[in-house]
């Protein structure tokens, strides 16, 4: 850190304070991200963190650099968020009883998903990520750490917990640090720590080897789905996932597990649509994810209808998630293609 510049961005420059913090912007990013689990609110959090750090960076001392600073804004502005009464809430207020709120007759779900809020992370974003390595504590490879799996499971422990497992286990810092980000004693970190890690380790994918990313073996997976799903081939689809399968569609609380409820899932949107007309290939999570297309029967026009994320385990597809369009500009997906 140049004094310098900080000196600069003490006196009121905003264009120094912009050259201290800008390195960083990308990973404070992901981090809201992984706190809330949604995009828009990470990019608010986001927002609001810079101005918070612009309004109080005459008072920063240098005593931690100025990323550990940025962090202590970030993750505070994020658990503000999280302990609001205006959070969406994570349970729906009422039982399911039917996925009637569709267009489509769905059968019953196996049942209701706890995060209804959660939206993919364009893979777009991600090279913005410094190239700083994790701390010596982090326990998380950054692959699975931006992981839909991992998001969701995630999203489940209590604020305090959510903190601490993303400064000590995925960003690596030391609990003396993390206690100082947080205003906690190191043994309320460690104690956060302890019940944190034994919720996600109950919650973790089977522990098998996925293709690499746009491997021979990825390539010739996605290729088979991709047929399979745009003909809406339903057989051909369940032999290409794991036997205890998710299907998930947030903000919809109804989710499908196994292949035998997941069969009955397919079936009925397959009497439905008969066919998906397109499917534009992005990446969401560090995980395969495509653009999904109807065409209007009228116009002739491809419109996007979803955004579908699968995550891979082995050679099979154990996870399924279709995203509503709302995020679909995050990943360059144009709402009409002709």
């Amino acid at each position: 850190m140049s004094e310098e510049l900080l000196g600069r961005a003490r006196a009121g420059d905003r264009d120094a304070f912009t050259s201290l913090v800008e390195p960083h912007r990308g990973e404070l990013h992901v981090h809201c991200y992984r706190m809330l689990g949604s995009l828009q609110d990470a990019e608010d959090a986001l927002q609001e963190t810079l101005l918070a750090a612009w309004l109080s960076i005459d008072g920063f001392e240098g005593r931690s650099s100025v990323r550990t600073w940025l962090y202590r804004i970030a993750t505070n502005r994020c658990l503000n968020v999280l302990r609001s009464s205006a959070r969406r809430p994570a349970i729906p207020a009422a039982p399911v009883q039917s996925p009637a709120a569709t267009t489509v007759s769905l059968p019953e779900p196996t049942g209701a998903g706890e995060v209804l809020w959660l939206q993919p992370y364009p893979d777009l974003l991600l090279p913005e990520l410094s190239d700083r390595a994790p701390g010596p504590e982090a326990r998380y490879e950054s692959r699975e750490a931006i992981s839909l799996a991992f998001i969701t499971a995630v999203q489940l422990l209590p604020p305090n917990q959510r903190a601490v497992l993303m400064l000590r286990d995925v960003l690596g810092y030391h609990a003396r640090e993390t206690a100082e980000i947080l205003g906690i004693t190191v043994d309320a970190v460690t104690s956060a720590l302890k019940r944190a890690r034994a919720t996600m380790n109950t919650a973790r994918s089977l522990d098998l080897p996925s293709p690499a990313p746009d491997s021979p073996g990825e390539r010739e997976l996605l290729e088979r789905f991709v047929t399979a799903f745009t003909e809406l081939d339903v057989d051909a689809l369940i032999a290409l996932m794991t036997d205890d399968v998710w299907v998930r569609m947030p903000p919809l609380p109804f989710e499908y597990r196994g292949s035998d409820a997941v069969h009955r899932f397919f079936s009925a949107i397959s009497a439905h649509f008969g066919r998906v007309d397109r499917m534009v290939p992005v990446r969401a999570n560090g995980q395969p994810a495509w653009g999904q297309y109807i065409r209007d029967q009228v116009t002739g026009n491809l419109h996007i209808a979803g955004i579908i994320v699968v995550g891979l385990v082995g050679d099979r597809i154990h996870e399924f998630t279709h995203f509503e369009t709302t995020v679909a500009p995050y990943f360059g997906l144009p709402r009409t293609l002709t």
